[in-house]
């Protein structure tokens, strides 16, 4: 599966990785504690880590067209948590 990664600087790490696992929690199968978050979506698979001044998030994904979708997607999202902050997503594919 094509993988991204991208190393979000923030202090409010564990506020989003609960508030985007929360949000998609209806939708989809989710696990989350402070610290670590996973989603499994149909055709992608969401890995967080939250540490003290950094968002780790890792996507996979069935294949590149929905890898580039999805990098956008959860952006957005994590973004719309963080109003009040201006959040840099530089992902990196993976092998």
């Amino acid at each position: 599966m094509p993988t991204t990664r991208a190393v979000v600087p923030t202090e409010h790490a564990s506020r989003y990785l609960q508030q985007l696992c929360k949000h998609w929690s209806h939708k989809f199968a989710v696990t989350f504690d402070e610290r670590d978050g996973t989603i499994e979506m149909p055709s992608a698979h969401v890995a967080m880590t939250a540490a003290d001044d950094r968002l780790v998030i890792t996507v996979a994904a069935e294949d590149p067209a929905t890898l580039d979708r999805m990098e956008g997607v959860v952006a957005d999202h994590v973004r719309r948590f963080a109003f009040r902050e201006d959040l840099a997503f530089d992902w990196t594919r993976e092998d």
